[in-house]
This record gives C-alpha cells, structure tokens and sequence, in this order.
C-alpha cells in the first residue's frame, strides 16, 4: 500500500503566476490576421519575453494570444507585470485605437501541481480568471498576493473587494494595480464607469433591464417611465429560473448614452432589456428590445400600445413576452407568477411610485413626503399592500438614520402598517421583505420578521432587498455565517445599489462579532465613504476601533455618531438594533464605553 500511494505522489509546489493574454485578440486577428500575429511574434521576442527573463520568470507555456508565467516571488512578478504594460502603453502611444495591441494580467500566488511541461490547480486557475476580469492595459491581483507586495514595491492598488470568478467557488477579494502614466492609454482615457471591472455572468439567463427613455416630452412624467421599468424588473425576478439586476444598479445608466457591450461587462450579464415610452393623453405606447450584450445582437423587438387603463395588462404581456424570449423552456407557471399586479387604481400606483422616488433621495424631508404619499395611496386604493409596506418602510429609513421623533409611537405606527400589508398580500415578495424588515428591524418582532423575508426570497430569490435584509435578520438571531452568505449575494445581484452602504455595514458587523476586526473595519470604512451619515456604520467603526486597541480613533467616530444620534446611549444599544445573542450587546457594550459613549 505504501508504494502505490508513493508512486501516486504529485509534486506540489508555492508559486506566483501570473496569466497574461491580449484583449480582444479574436477583433484584431479578423481585421488583420498577418498583421496581428507579426505583431505579437515581435512584441514576444522584443518586449514580453525579456521582462520575464529580466524578473526571474519561467514561461510554462505560450496559448496563442497570451502565456502563463511562473515566478519564484510575487514582487518579481508584479514588477514585471508593471513594467511589461508601462512598455505597451508606450508602445501604443501613436497606435490608432481600434489596431492597439494590449495585454491583460492576473497575478496570484499559491500552491501549484507540476506537470512534465505544464502546471495546474487552483493557483493557475485564479491567475487565469484573474487575468480575465482584468481591463486592457491592467493588472488584477489576488488579495493573498497583494499581502505579499503591500509595502515592497512603489505599486499602489484600488481594493476592487469580493468578486465573483467563473469556476471558483468563493468570491475572492481582488485588487487593481495602479499603473499610473505607465498604463495602458485606453485606460488613462476611461471614465470611471468604465473603469469598473467585468463580472462574470452566472450560469443561468442573466438580465439587467435598463432606465426606459421618456419619449413624452413631459418631465413630470419621468417616474411614470421608470416605474413601467420597475415592474418589469419585479415580474422577471420572480422567475426562479432568470438573474435578474435589481432596478438601483440599471438605474446608474440613466440619461446616459449606453453601450450593451459595456453594460453586459459592468454588471455581468448576457442580455440587456431598454426601450421607450410615450404617454400622449389617455393611451400609452411602449417599445422595447432584448439585446445579446457579448455581441449586441437584436434577440427580439416589440411594440405595445394601450388605453392607459389597461396599463397592467400592458406590463403583463411586455413582462411575458421578455421571459419568453430569453428562455422559451420557462414553464407557464414561471410566466403566470409574473403576472401580479400591485393596484387596479392607476392614481394610488402614481403617489406610490412618487413616494418610492422619495425614499432613494434619503432626507429627512423627503422621508416626511415619502409618507404622505403612501397615506394618500392607501386612501385612494385600500386594498394596496405594496402602500402600506413602502410606510413601514419609511419608518425603517427614519430610525436608519436617527431621525424618529417619537420611538415608541413609530414602533406602533410601523407595526400596524406591516400588519395590514401582510393582510392584503401574503405572496408579493416586495412586500414581504419591506415588511420582514420592519418588524425585525422597528418593532424587534425579530423571529417573525426573518420568517417573511425568508418566504420573500422563496418567492423571489432575486430580490436584492430580500437578500439584504435577511442577512440583518440572521445577524439579529446569531447566525453570523448564514448573514454573510446573505449580504455576499445581495451584493452580487445589486453590485451598483446606491443603498449598498447598508450591506457593506452588515458585513462589518458580521466579521465584528465574528472577532475579525481588521475585515470588519474594511467593510465599515467602505460603508462610510458610500454614505458617511449612516449611524449604524460609524456606531461599528467606533466598535472595531475600540476594540482593536485604538482609542484615540474610536473616540473621534464616538463624536460623529453622536453628532448624527445625539439620543444614543450604551443603555439603549438594543433598542438601536435587536440582537438577540447577550454576548453580541455586552460587546457592543464594552467597546460603546471604550469610545466614551454615554451610559
């Protein structure tokens, strides 16, 4: 036995790789196949082959357009990395744009297995996704390797966070070398929307649906146009079958000239849905297109035009006719489920959509507003229980925020608009998430509260918010792991939320409690830099710092906390969040009182 388990022994070893390939090498050779590859041969033997050389590298193999390298050391293979694109880009400099030769590269260090002439295993296979997501002219580096390189060479690097890379099962945490003037030009040149990495489409039919443009002429009507967009967005995520892109991430695009292919790349996924509106009178019109985004071919294309009090009706079929051509297999039941519709009453849908728009703008101001629209709503339409969960909601965002007047009364108010939200619809997942939230979150009815969101996701596991929230909730019961798978999710289906200062900050109080202060203050500060008048997000702060030792900083965020919830009090963390875990708020304790917060 011991000599065949010998004789089946593989040879492992640590290594830095570094995968390395030319962007858009399938363009290039068709305009010019000679052309291309003489340029290539020469950039190898002039350029990328002597780098190697110079930085101790050994080419395992060349694949055509790119190379696989490995390294004894990753500072060898960054500096070489810097040095190779810091050359092409001069390289470049009087290259026209559309025949520039330019690399991408991903660079990790780990164990590999060594083949008689080749390499493989989970090292190789990052480098090379790595290398993947990375922009023409760029270099994307592991969060190990960076751990090697931080501080040893003059590299600064832009933490990109978790990414989602085809084939491996984690989000890794993934960092973007700062070339400088040695980039490449088409970065040097690049908005930073552009600049935003790739991520990969996940294995089923993935869309984002995109901000309809409002061909009425009238700019009140502008929230009429996005909520039709925001319908068809909910119609489709009900399909467990589809990936869908919540409405906050497509809405980035608004009144921006779009490009398909970019937008496929920014958010990961193969079509794209835009079109238009025109609302003249009493009737409306609505055109539409589903786009392939790797190649912007039309997939279908159509018109509706309707009386605008069959405007549901008219959602119905766009929202059918969309699932039925990106997956013609989706059983009916799938398109069936799609077919909900939030109110008869045209006139209490308008003053919920105007109320859902006051709530993004995140004031105290357009809070108060956002409240009164939905009273109106429920007055108009009684039987709406999307208006009576999107109240609770602004009661969410009042205590979010620090700015309840009266906790207590607040708690009774949102309590009986979740009530009756949930007595008018017990299937809708928007409702059951804003409703979940509410009373885990306003009311502490944390078990019942986790309970909807959870039938929520069942219902819609696309739903962003869903996803957001339950991963509060399980925090709220203990349940740090399952928190964190939650939020990682929640970040993958809405990577562009203008809200997602709020996940960001789950994350950080996960890792707190979880005793991994360092990745809860990474999390805290990004959350922060998104939205620095989140109190939750300054409270964990002042509790990574506390209890890392550093006083000093954990008094100065003491300071901006209370300056933003003067009210706070150790006395009270539990009424600032429901933890159910005493181990969690005796922490949160002693950290409150490190900072100097007031008993």
């Amino acid at each position: 036995m011991g000599a065949i388990l010998s004789s089946e022994r593989v040879e492992r070893r640590l290594a830095a790789i570094l995968a390395a390939d030319v962007a858009g090498s399938c363009r290039l050779i068709g305009i010019d196949e000679e052309g291309t590859l003489a340029q290539l041969k020469a950039l190898r033997k002039t350029l990328f082959d002597p780098k190697i050389a110079d930085h101790r590298g050994r080419i395992v193999k060349n694949t055509g357009d790119g190379a696989l390298v490995e390294f004894a050391s990753v500072v060898d293979a960054a500096r070489c990395a810097n040095e190779i694109q810091r050359d092409m880009a001069k390289h470049n400099t009087d290259v026209p744009q559309d025949k520039r030769i330019e690399f991408r590269i991903g660079i990790h260090v780990g164990d590999i297995i060594i083949g008689e002439d080749d390499i493989f295993g989970d090292g190789v296979n990052i480098a090379v996704r790595l290398e993947g997501i990375a922009e023409p002219g760029g270099v994307n580096i592991s969060d190990d390797a960076h751990r090697q390189i931080r501080g040893k060479i003059g590299i600064d690097c832009d933490d990109m966070g978790p990414q989602v890379l085809k084939n491996i099962a984690e989000p890794m945490r993934v960092w973007r070398a700062h070339i400088g003037l040695s980039s490449s030009l088409t970065m040097l040149t690049k908005s930073p929307t552009e600049m935003a990495q790739p991520l990969a489409p996940p294995d089923k039919p993935s869309i984002a649906v995109l901000p309809f443009q409002n061909m009425s002429g009238d700019p009140e009507q502008e929230y009429f146009a996005d909520g039709m967009v925001e319908d068809i967005i909910t119609g489709l995520s009900r399909s467990k079958s589809l990936f869908v892109i919540a409405r906050q991430s497509t809405f980035t695009y608004k009144g921006k000239a779009v490009d398909i292919k970019q937008v496929g790349r920014e958010l990961g996924v193969r079509y794209a849905l835009e079109g238009s509106v025109r609302k003249v009178g009493n009737r409306v019109r609505i055109t539409g297109q589903l786009i392939d985004t790797a190649t912007r071919l039309h997939l279908w294309a159509d018109r509706f035009d309707s009386p605008l009090e069959d405007i549901f009706d008219l959602q119905d079929r766009v929202t059918s006719s969309v699932i039925g051509a990106i997956s013609p297999q989706l059983e009916r039941s799938e398109i069936a489920r799609a077919q909900r519709k939030p109110t008869e009453s045209l006139q209490a849908y308008d003053y919920y959509l105007r109320a859902l728009a006051g709530l993004y703008r995140v004031s105290r101001e357009e809070n108060i507003e956002a409240l009164k629209l939905t009273k109106i709503a429920n007055g108009l339409d009684p039987d709406c229980a999307l208006s009576y969960a999107l109240g609770a909601t602004c009661y969410i965002q009042r205590k979010m925020f620090g700015w309840s007047t009266d906790a207590a009364e607040e708690r009774l108010e949102a309590r009986r608009l979740a009530r009756r939200a949930i007595e008018l619809d017990k299937d809708d997942p928007a409702v059951l998430a804003m409703v979940g939230d509410a009373l885990a979150y306003v009311v502490g009815e944390v078990e019942e509260g986790a309970a909807l969101i959870s039938r929520a996701i069942n219902l819609d596991p696309n739903h962003a918010i869903a996803r957001n929230w339950s991963g509060w909730a399980h925090l709220y019961l203990g349940e740090v792991d399952a928190a964190i798978e939650q939020f990682h999710v929640a970040l993958r289906l809405n990577p562009l939320d203008p809200w997602i200062y709020t996940v960001q900050t789950g994350l950080a109080c996960a890792h707190f409690f979880a005793g991994r202060h360092e990745e809860a203050s990474s999390w805290a500060a990004t959350a922060i830099g998104q939205q620095p008048n989140y109190i939750a997000a300054q409270r964990i702060m002042m509790a990574c710092h506390a209890m890392s030792g550093r006083v000093n900083e954990a008094r100065q965020a003491c300071v901006l906390a209370l300056r933003l919830d003067p009210t706070q009090r150790i006395a009270g963390i539990n009424d600032k969040s429901p933890y159910r875990r005493s181990e969690y708020l005796d922490k949160l304790a002693r950290a409150f009182r490190l900072a100097g917060m007031p008993e």
